[in-house]
Order: structure tokens, then sequence, then C-alpha cells
């Protein structure tokens, strides 16, 4: 005899042998349930005071007896991996009502959490036979539009429901409306998972976090279905955002066949745990986002090197050998880089490899120190570009210096140090130096381990601090920028201020920033706009034969 599941305490051995029996009933595959399981169902609910459910397969089979409580029913671990696009579960719940109430929030999360065929409720009268029949159905996705549907009830003797005939049609339904959602082929889907609080309050506005992680999605080929804020004075220590939101959010992706959860702020351990728990989806927060876009855009050694670091670092404290979350992110986003191969790896394996890493990036800070030690010996100063990525670094770099690095109008471009030569007037030639992109909190394994990329900035004579203007968030990125580099020590470096992109300006709005922070502005493509910016560098380093033995003297 299969087991029956759920609230089974206090139960007496004959209302438990009673339960046991309704596995050995079919019910016709045409119908939702069959008039004399359902009376049966009502008088043991009755005697017992507590729902009574079960979930029927298409062929007619009893899959499962489920016991609740007075309120709501406790299904059993039928999984959460759906069926397919276009595809319900093949089961649909039927169960019983005491108070004759209509179909309840839970049940329809039920429904739409684990893509049932259908949810129906059998109210219970007083004598303890069928009353009302509540039915609920899942139905394509419509844009702000319920996913579900439910009908009106009717008393069960009248109830006339084909459910061959309604689920096919559903599916068929299904099949037709899903194309639609998923317009970008081949692109992981995902829903954005935001929560405001005091804390996140002082990192920027909601609406500027929303839009920095959707271009965080842009740049990692991430498509965004749907975006969920919640807004609560504290995170919730289990969920982040609290269960009934998290369920919210659970058929929002349903609903738009999204495979991926993308949480802003980042998830502890704990949390991770308990989420990746509650669903079969992909869960991954803001940091492994960014050092998902890392990997794919490492192409050096050193930083395929400093990427797996971070990665290391990172899910050191989420190897649990019960969490799914790590487990399921192999391969696709949040999956990949140099270090995909060792998700699986013990502990003490883990550390071991974290300790290796460690030991060849101190020999790369070690060349890299001798490099910048050569140009010290030539006399040569350095300039290094920094700013808020995707300010337009690597643009001004290539318009400075005739150069052709890589420029892409997406977030961490550049991920390598890249130096070139740029010469002025009476044989004068400095460094100049482009740099990773800093971006708001900064995930701390990320800064750690591009602590020795960010060396090159240790030994600049001025720094080139650019912003793109044309950015609402600008305020922000700048506090941002100044933080990490207070962060580096090198807040006495000094520094010009350059405001980029004002060609994406009004002239009105061109016209306010003149005496604005005393910015130099220009447009980065346009190499006539540079030219007070080089004038300002040569004044900086060489006015008054400040610039001596390649150091800038005070």
């Amino acid at each position: 005899m299969r087991e029956v599941t759920g609230n089974l305490g206090g139960l007496k051995p004959s209302e438990l042998k009673a339960l046991e029996r309704i596995y050995r009933r079919r019910v016709p595959p045409h119908e939702m349930v069959s008039a004399e399981l359902a009376t049966f169902m009502c008088e043991l609910s009755r005697e017992i005071g507590r729902q009574v459910g079960v979930l029927i397969s298409r062929r007619g089979d009893i899959e499962h007896v489920a016991v609740g409580d007075a309120s709501r029913i406790m299904l059993p671990a039928v999984g959460r991996v759906r069926a397919g696009h276009g595809r319900f579960r093949g089961l649909r719940l039927v169960h019983t009502h005491l108070r004759n109430e209509p179909i309840s929030r839970d049940d329809l999360v039920d429904l739409a959490l684990l893509r049932l065929d259908l949810v129906a409720a059998v109210g219970v009268t007083q004598d303890g036979r069928p009353g009302d029949l509540h039915l609920a159905h899942l139905v394509p996705p419509r844009e702000k539009m319920s996913p579900w549907t439910v009908l009106a009830p009717v008393p069960f003797h009248r109830a006339s429901v084909d459910v061959e005939e309604l689920v096919g049609a559903l599916e068929e339904e299904f099949d037709r409306a899903l194309p639609a959602t998923r317009a970008t082929s081949g692109s992981e889907r995902a829903v954005l998972v935001v929560m405001e609080s005091r804390q996140t309050r002082a990192s920027g506005s909601t609406e500027s976090r929303v839009h920095e992680l959707r271009e965080l999605c842009r740049t990692a080929g991430i498509a965004v279905t749907d975006v969920a804020v919640q807004r609560r004075p504290e995170p919730d220590p289990k969920y982040l955002i609290g269960r009934g939101k998290l369920e919210d959010v659970l058929v929002q992706a349903m609903q738009y066949d999204a495979g991926l959860l993308i949480f802003d702020p980042d998830l502890t351990p704990g949390q991770a745990h308990a989420i990746a728990d509650f669903t079969d989806l992909k869960v991954i927060d803001r940091t492994i986002l960014i050092l998902d876009i890392f990997a794919q855009r490492a192409r050096s050694r050193d930083a395929k090197l400093q990427v797996e670091l971070a990665q290391l670092r990172y899910r050191l404290p989420r190897l649990q050998e019960e969490n799914t979350m790590m487990s399921r992110l192999v391969g696709g986003i949040g999956g990949r880089g140099p270090g995909e191969t060792k998700l699986e790896i013990g502990r003490r394996r883990a550390r071991e490899r974290v300790h290796r890493l460690e030991h060849e990036i101190d020999q790369t800070r070690r060349q890299r120190a001798g490099r910048r030690a050569e140009r010290t010996r030539r006399e040569m100063p350095i300039v290094g570009i920094v700013g808020y990525t995707n300010a337009g670094k690597s643009t001004l770099l290539n318009t400075l210096t005739g150069s052709e690095v890589l420029v892409e109008d997406k977030l961490f471009a550049t991920l390598d140090p890249t130096t070139r030569r740029l010469r002025f007037p009476r044989e004068r030639e400095l460094i100049l130096a482009d740099t990773v992109g800093f971006i708001r909190d900064l995930p701390k394994d990320l800064a750690q381990a591009f602590r020795a990329t960010l060396e090159e900035l240790q030994d600049a004579d001025l720094l080139l601090h650019v912003v793109d203007v044309a950015d609402p968030d600008r305020e922000a990125q700048i506090v941002a920028v100044e933080r990490i580099l207070n962060d580096l020590d090198l807040a006495g470096t000094p520094r010009l201020l350059v405001y980029n992109k004002i060609d994406r300006l009004t002239p009105e709005a061109r016209a306010g920033l003149v005496f604005e922070r005393q910015a130099i502005v220009l447009s980065a493509r346009d190499a006539q706009t540079a030219r007070p910016l080089l004038a300002a560098m040569e004044e900086a380093l060489w006015r008054e034969g400040r610039m001596e033995r390649g150091t800038l003297q005070e």
C-alpha cells in the first residue's frame, strides 16, 4: 500500500486505514472526480476535521493521498521541475474544503508552482456530503493579467467538466502563446528580484539599481522577462524578500517561462540555501552575475586566474553537500569560467586551489611590479584612467593614443589593464593606463582578486576619473568610484574629473556643466573636444618643473 502523507498526527488507526483505501479507487479519465470518491473524501474529511486531497493522473489513477489541516492541504514532494514548454504535470489536485469555501491562494500557488493540470476544491456540507465544486486552471501568459482562471462554483451534482477535453485545449493554447514570450531564442530568461531596505537605500535608488541590474543582464546575454521589487524595513533572514513574495516571484517566473532568478542585494549562504530548496529554478545573485560576466570576458592568463579566485572565494561558504544552489549552476549563466569544473570539489580541495591561485597571482604581481619599475627608470609619468563601468574609458584611450582597444556598449568590456604611450610636444611622453571599470557595491571577493590588476594605479602620477555625464545616476557613481579609490589607498593621488558623453546632452544641459565640480567636459569619440583635457594633463604633470624623475612633486 502506498503511503499517505501530510498532517497525520492524532489520527486513529481506522482513519489511517480509510485514507489508505483511497489508493484502490480509480476515476474515469474524463471526470474531475467520481461521485463515489468525492462522497467518501467528504465524509472522511468531516470525521477527522481536516482537508483530504488526492493527486489524480490523466489515466484516472490515484497517485498521492495527502492530509492537511482545517484550512489548507499539505501536498507531498512531487518535484518542482516543470513538465516542459506548454505542458502541464499530468496530475490534477482534488481536495475537500470543510466550510465549502472557494479556491484559496495556497491552492492557486500550488497550481502554478507545480504546474498542475487543474485544481478542484469540493465543499463539505454539514452532513458530510459534497457541496459546491470550485475549479481553477492556468492560462497562457498575458501582460498584466493573472496566470490563472478561477471558474464560478457549481453544485457538485450538477458539475459536468470533461477533464480530457479541457486540459487538451489548455495545452494547445499554451503551445500557441509561449513562442511569443520566447522571442529571445537562445538566451536564458530571468526574473529580477530587487529588495529595498534601509541598508540598500545608501547605495542608490531602487530605480538605478534595477537599471544597472538590467544592464548587467544585457552584458551577460540574459533576457529579462520581469522585475519584482519588494520593500521592507529589514531583509527576511530566510528568504530575503519573505516567503509570500517569493511565491509570487515564482509564479511570475512560471508565467513568463523564466528559468533563472537574479537577486539584488546578494544572498547570504543561508538565504541561498533556503531559496534553492524552495524552487528548482536556477538561483543567483548580483555577485554571481558579475563573476559570470568577468568569466565570459577574461582573456589573459592573469584575468582568468583572478576570476577563478573570486569564484572560489565566493563559493566556499556555499559548498554544502545538501545545497542544490551551486550544483544547479553547472553550465550557463553563473556556472561558466575557469572555475566551473571546480563546483563539485570539497571544501578542502577548494581551499587548496585558492592558495595555489593566490601564489600564482602573487607571481604575476611581482612581474607587473618589475615592468612598472622599468617605466620609472625611464622617467616616464603614468596616467591612470579610472571610472564607473561603461563610462567610456577605453574609448578615451583610443581617441588620445590612436589605439584600437576593444570598445563595447556593455559593462566590464575591459578586464585586463591596457597601457599605451601618449606623446606631447617638447619630446614629452607618458604612459596612459586603462583599467577595469568600477561598480557600486563591488563584490568583496572580486575586489580582492583584482587588487593585483588595480595595482597598476599605485604608481600613477595622475588619475583621470571618467564619468558618464548623461547617466542620471552619475552622482552616486562618482561617490562609488571615490569610495573604491579610497579603499585602494589612492585618495591622495592627483586627479582630473572628466565628464564624458556630452554629445548625449541637450545644449541647455551642457551649459549647466561648465562650473560643476570643475570638470573637463568632452565626448571621447571626438578628438577635438579632448584638447582641453590634453592641456590640463600637461599642465598638471609638467607645470613649473613639477615632473621630476617620473614622479609628480607636490
